[in-house]
């Protein structure tokens, strides 16, 4: 097995170095922050050979989609205008337009510069509409890069508890991983949502400067 110092800048992130500077953590760090949760071995790449390795590079990308696309993450959300397709739906709505290859999940869709307030159906990987033009809102699968503090706790708890398995074969060890690995996502989804303006916080300042 690999030392847990064999990842690029597992070191760092493990034991913060005022002296490092901004640490820009990879897939690989991830997986090797997990694997060590579980007390196996840090990987250096998904192509090391090692059994941790293997079972992290067919585990990781469904577990990092599913994470993404459980909560519309302010750093994974995004909007974008998507082509109309020259094929029009057999059925029920006029227009279909092609879904970006990188989106995850659809949050809303609106026209005339609107992210919102059109009526849709996700098809496949197609939007079908009666409109004629289309802007969706929508989680997409961004980078390790952006990812802050918080989501990637989230996500080393989650890939800790789907490498649990195959890797130590222990059901009980499983089960307290599920738990911890669901209260880091409700940790990190409220840290999500304190990124946002509180509905009524203007207002409240307002009032609050009239005493």
């Amino acid at each position: 097995m690999n030392t847990p110092t064999a990842c690029p800048l597992l070191a760092a992130l493990l034991i913060p170095d005022p002296d490092f500077g901004d640490v820009m953590i990879t897939h690989i760090d991830l997986c090797s922050l997990a694997l060590i949760k579980i007390g196996a071995g840090g990987i250096t790449s998904f192509d090391d050979g090692t059994v941790e390795a293997q079972v992290a590079a067919t585990i990781y990308p469904i577990v990092r989609d599913s994470v993404l696309s459980v909560h519309p993450w302010n750093f994974a959300t995004t909007q974008k205008i998507i082509p109309k397709l020259s094929q029009r739906p057999i059925a029920d709505y006029q227009n279909a337009f092609q879904l970006p290859p990188d989106c995850l999940r659809v949050l809303s869709a609106g026209s005339g510069g609107r992210g919102r307030g059109l009526t849709y159906k996700i098809h496949g990987k197609q939007v079908l509409t009666d409109f004629d033009d289309v802007t969706i809102t929508y989680i997409y699968r961004a980078p390790e890069s952006v990812y802050p503090p918080f989501f990637n706790l989230a996500l080393i708890s989650r890939l800790a508890a789907e490498f649990c398995i195959p890797l130590t074969d222990s059901t009980s060890r499983w089960q307290g991983l599920q738990k911890v690995a669901e209260d880091e996502l409700r940790r990190a989804k409220l840290c999500d949502a304190q990124e946002d303006t509180p509905p009524g916080f203007l207002e409240f300042n307002l009032v609050e400067s009239r005493f």
